[in-house]
C-alpha cells in the first residue's frame, strides 16, 4: 500500500487563519483568500519550545517550595504550598478538592514537562518511532494545558468562600504566583511546538524552524 503524499511534496501549505491549501509555486508570503502569513513550518519552533519550556520548569521549583496561600483560623495563620495544602485538605475531609489540586498542581504539569521533553528529543533525533501516537500524545498535551489552571481557581475560590466566615481567612501569596507562570510557559511551550515536524523525513537543520521534506530537484 503506498504511503500518502506530505504537503510538501504537493507544494501546499496550510494557512493557520482560514484553513486553505495554498499552492507554494510561486513561494508567496500570504494567504491569497484571507492574507495571513504562511509558515511552511512554525518560526524557530524547536528554539522557542525549548525556551518556554526550560523556563517553566525554573519557575516550577519556586511554584512548589514557596507558600501558595496563607490560611488563619481563630487568630493562628499559616502558611501552606501547594503539596501541605493538598494534605490540608485531605486531612480535613475534602478529598475531591485535594484530588483536584494534586491532579492539577503535580500531575498535569509533570506530564507536560514530560511528553513535551520527548517530542522535543524524538524531533531533533529524526526520529520514525511511533509517529502517529506521538501526534496524539501532542494533542493530549494541548488539551490538559488548560486544566492547570484549576489550582489557581481553588485558591481563589477557596479565598472568596472562607473570607465570608468571621473566623477565617485565606490570603494567595507568592507561590501562586510562580505556578501561574508555569501554567502560562508551559502553555507557550506546547503552541510553539510544530507536530508536522514528527512527520518530516529529512530535516536540513534540527535547529532550524523551517523543517521541510528534501525534495530532490531531478
Amino acid at each position: 500500500m503506498n504511503t500518502p503524499p506530505t504537503a510538501s511534496e504537493l507544494n501546499l501549505c496550510l494557512c493557520h487563519s482560514c484553513g486553505l491549501a495554498c499552492d507554494m509555486t510561486d513561494e508567496p508570503h500570504e494567504c491569497e483568500r484571507c492574507g495571513a502569513p504562511l509558515h511552511r513550518r512554525k518560526i524557530n519552533s524547536l528554539t522557542r519550545t525549548w525556551a518556554y519550556l526550560l523556563t517553566s520548569l525554573v519557575f516550577y521549583i519556586p511554584a512548589n517550595l514557596l507558600p501558595v496561600m496563607n490560611t488563619t483560623m481563630l487568630g493562628s495563620g499559616a502558611d501552606s504550598t501547594i503539596m501541605s495544602g493538598v494534605l490540608e485538605f485531605w486531612q480535613h475531609g475534602a478529598w475531591d478538592i485535594a484530588l483536584i489540586i494534586f491532579i492539577a498542581s503535580i500531575a498535569v504539569p509533570g506530564i507536560k514537562f514530560v511528553a513535551l521533553t520527548l517530542l522535543l528529543v524524538t524531533v531533533q533525533r529524526n526520529s520514525q518511532w511511533a509517529r502517529k501516537e506521538r501526534s496524539k500524545l501532542y494533542r493530549f498535551v494541548e488539551l490538559i494545558g488548560y486544566w492547570s489552571m484549576l489550582d489557581v481557581i481553588v485558591v481563589a475560590l477557596v479565598a472568596a468562600l472562607v473570607k465570608f466566615q468571621a473566623l477565617g481567612d485565606i490570603e494567595p501569596r507568592v507561590g501562586i504566583l510562580f505556578f501561574g507562570l508555569v501554567v502560562v510557559f508551559t502553555m507557550l511551550s506546547a503552541m510553539s511546538f510544530d507536530p508536522r515536524m514528527i512527520w518530516d523525513k529529512e530535516r536540513k537543520n534540527p535547529q532550524n524552524e523551517e523543517v521541510m521534506d528534501e525534495v530532490a530537484s531531478h
